[in-house]
């Protein structure tokens, strides 16, 4: 499912080199953390969060296929 979500990700940023995706177990849900620069978070997020909605539906299917939960939050990359 990672793989999926970065390439989703990626494809929608304009530098795809800055995107790390963290993936993490908590009680049963696996806690995916998306950091992109910030120039692009705005494109991740889109108007009235809509593209992350939408990416957050995508992966929700692929996780009630393989009986999973799942949860997507966003975080910048702070810049040095």
């Amino acid at each position: 499912m990672k793989d999926t979500l970065s390439y989703i990700v990626t494809a929608i940023v304009d530098d795809p080199k800055k995107v790390a995706i963290t993936e993490e177990e908590v009680d049963e849900v696996t806690q995916f953390t998306i950091d992109v620069a910030p120039e692009d978070m705005g494109k991740v997020i889109g108007k009235n969060g809509k593209v992350i909605r939408s990416i957050r539906n995508v992966m929700k299917i692929l996780a009630m296929k393989q009986n999973k939960r799942i949860n997507i939050s966003l975080t910048e990359v702070q810049q040095a």
